[in-house]
């Protein structure tokens, strides 16, 4: 496509870049709010204290730090929408933009109704989801930009098993079900309901039926929320043996049968540093009692994580649809 090759089609391809690096930004000031308990550090919106710049003091630093970011990120967005409608041919990635579009301002709406409701499980494990899927939505923008993805792509032979497209799809899907998990935990206070690792109240499998709370807690809850509290992190614990399972089967196929594409090795390799960097943080959240810079960056890993498997998954898919007719053309 020789739109691709022409300078102002290369900075619309660096634009989509930073806007997807922003939007990670966004993750990770979104993550600060919440490992921070700042939620409702401002508790009007769309303004602040009634202000458009309130005193960034305390957790207003955070959460009107988010708000700052994300209204950044929607003006990105908007640009990005304008400009993919008019200089990219291909409509489908023409939609694709006015998809990011809607999906941020859902969001914003999304943030504001957490605030106005004083934090519903539903809403905010919602605002977190979308947040990822948005995210998907511009590295997905960034990767068909890219003078890379509308190159004639060679045709990946299969040597049997499982096929490789299929395989690649079936672990972003599953990283996205655990960072789901991961949301629910963190807005339903679930973090330490398990406070040891790698066992669970030294077992493989919590003893459920053994629960108890302690009656000397200030805040006490009902051993029905704690038990599901509980069964909430052990979910998101026991998902993270299935998330390892297919991203280090698929690492393994791209790279015992496809090491001469670099393409697909690249991420691959990255996905599964990104791996083993998650798991660990995972660990330590529970062994520094949720540090808010650990708890912070397991979230950000996590959506880089996620960011990781997408682009893989797509590259796959892109070569697999080479060898049928059209199927260099999107």
């Amino acid at each position: 496509m020789e739109i691709a090759t022409s300078q102002g089609y290369r900075w619309l391809h660096r634009f989509s870049v930073f806007t997807a690096g922003a939007t990670l930004f966004l993750i990770f000031a979104g993550a600060m709010v919440s490992s921070t308990g700042s939620g409702l550090a401002v508790p009007d919106w769309p303004l602040s204290y009634g202000m458009l710049f309130p005193p960034m003091v305390g957790g207003i630093f955070y959460e009107h730090g988010h708000r700052m970011v994300a209204a950044f990120v929607g003006i990105l967005t908007t640009v990005l929408a304008v400009w993919l409608w008019r200089r990219e041919e291909r409509r489908w990635l023409r939609n694709l933009g006015v998809a990011a579009l809607a999906a941020v301002v859902l969001q914003g709406l999304l943030g504001g109704l957490t605030v106005l409701y004083l934090l519903p499980t539903w809403i905010s494990v919602s605002h977190a989801c979308l947040a990822q899927a948005f995210f998907c939505l511009t590295v997905g923008i960034a990767l068909f930009t890219s003078a890379g993805w509308q190159a004639a792509a060679e045709p990946m032979p299969e040597t049997g098993g499982a096929p490789l497209k299929w395989l690649a799809a079936a672990g972003t899907a599953v990283v996205f079900v655990q960072l789901v998990l991961g949301a629910l935990m963190r807005h339903t206070e679930s973090g330490l309901a398990i406070p040891d690792f790698p066992l669970s109240f030294g077992r493989l499998i919590p003893p459920f039926s053994e629960l108890t709370v302690d009656a000397t807690d200030p805040f006490p809850i009902s051993i029905e929320t704690f038990r599901a509290r509980v069964a909430i992190h052990f979910a998101h614990r026991a998902w993270a043996v299935v998330v390892s399972g297919f991203l280090v089967w698929t690492a393994y196929r791209v790279l015992r049968m496809h090491r001469n594409r670099p393409e697909l090795t690249r991420p691959s390799v990255v996905l599964f540093a990104l791996l083993l960097v998650q798991l660990t943080l995972g660990a330590l959240v529970i062994w520094t009692g949720k540090a808010v810079s650990i708890t912070t960056l397991h979230v950000v890993v996590g959506a880089m994580a996620l960011a990781a498997s997408l682009v893989l998954t797509l590259r796959v898919w892109r070569i697999c649809g080479a060898a049928k007719p059209g199927g260099v053309s999107v």
